[in-house]
């Protein structure tokens, strides 16, 4: 696969290139170790793609999970003690949450590593939710956003959030003091 786009959002490639190089190289070559024809296995049951063979964001997924893990990446996953004290004294759950989790693709060296072929809310979530509880916590103090381009997303099922539109809605939103330096990358065939 190749780096089609780049997108540094609040300062994030100027940010990691000087703080995260090597890293950033390693990415690069994690996207580019990755044979996207491998998993154009995905048959269309979709009204609009019927029996078209689609790239597999599932399999893609394993795909680079596998190149990060091979080069020493980890995934990290963090319990969730959701409060109870903001319940009314009329609404008492008889059983409170259990379970509950937030999760990182990958991390390392204070980098964290998202990874979407998924809807929209995931994308957003990630760059302006995720990433800025995960360095408030002290697991990363920048990030990287892997996502498909639109023409690469045209090729999955529909629904998948796509570069452009992505970037167009940050660019639109403005960065916020909470904010971290997140650098996206469009990626394509």
């Amino acid at each position: 696969m190749i780096v089609a786009g780049k997108y540094s959002f609040n300062g994030g490639e100027e940010f990691i290139d000087k703080k995260h190089k090597r890293l950033l190289e390693e990415i690069y070559t994690i996207i580019s170790n990755v044979d996207a024809n491998e998993h154009r296995k995905k048959r269309s049951k979709e009204k609009t793609m019927r029996g078209r063979t689609l790239f597999s964001p599932k399999s893609l997924n394993k795909a680079f999970s596998s190149g990060f893990y091979a080069k020493g990446w980890e995934h990290v996953k963090v319990n969730c003690d959701y409060p109870t004290h903001y319940y009314t004294k009329e609404y008492q759950p008889k059983e409170l949450t259990k379970g509950a989790f937030r999760e990182m693709d990958f991390v390392k060296n204070s980098l964290g590593v998202e990874v979407q072929f998924g809807k929209y809310a995931f994308m957003v979530y990630n760059v302006c939710a995720k990433m800025t509880i995960f360095k408030k916590m002290g697991y990363i103090d920048a990030g990287v956003e892997i996502v498909p381009i639109k023409r690469f997303a045209d090729e999955m099922s529909t629904g998948v959030s796509y570069f452009e539109q992505f970037v167009w809605d940050l660019d639109n939103r403005g960065v916020s003091n909470i904010d971290i330096p997140v650098l996206i990358l469009g990626i394509d065939v």
